[in-house]
């Protein structure tokens, strides 16, 4: 017998390979508020339906994988771990970024966020004290590297547990994937 897939794994597969809600409706010549009830578990969609669905799915694999060189921005924002506080938070607030990779020579070591400055700030240090600070005092791990013909699938998973993902092109950083990157492939 086959297995019929569940919600969650129709919706898994729809942004493995890439596919919007509103695309794979188009594909399989449904609606996509359709589409969005059978993710959400709402409606069980007859056999035809879902036969129809499937092939575009499958149709779609073929054609269309979504890969980090598409969701990536560059170039990416970095400080050096002897760059201030003071540069790094101005950084952020210039380019509207919450979190960068702090390289040295071209290599990532380690990474910085608007969490790690703000509770430097509520942890009752001087402000004058914070300014001189180096990122290298407060500086976190860092972030995950992937080529950038890594899938979305990989992308999502990374980015569940990360604030971005750096790509990385003949082991030089060439791009930078955010949360933000990947939910605008959920339109």
């Amino acid at each position: 017998m086959y297995n019929v897939p569940s919600p969650e794994e129709l919706r898994q597969y729809r942004l493995r390979i890439g596919l919007t809600q509103t695309e794979l409706a188009r594909k399989a010549k449904v609606s996509q508020s359709l589409i969005a009830r059978i993710e959400k578990g709402a409606i069980d969609p007859r056999l035809s339906t879902l036969k129809k669905i499937l092939g575009a799915l499958k149709e779609g694999e073929k054609t269309e994988r979504v890969t980090a060189r598409e969701l990536m921005r560059a170039p990416v924002i970095t400080v050096s771990p002897e760059d201030s506080l003071k540069k790094a938070s101005k950084l952020m607030e210039e380019h509207n970024i919450s979190q960068m990779p702090v390289v040295r020579k071209g290599v990532q070591v380690g990474s910085i966020s608007e969490t790690q400055v703000i509770h430097e700030l509520t942890s009752g240090k001087d402000l004058s004290e914070l300014s001189s600070m180096k990122v290298a005092d407060i500086m976190g791990s860092g972030f995950p590297i992937v080529t950038a013909d890594t899938d979305v699938e990989t992308l999502s998973n990374l980015v569940e547990h990360n604030p971005c993902v750096l790509v990385v092109d003949r082991e030089r950083l060439s791009g930078i994937v955010t949360k933000a990157d990947v939910l605008k492939l959920v339109k």
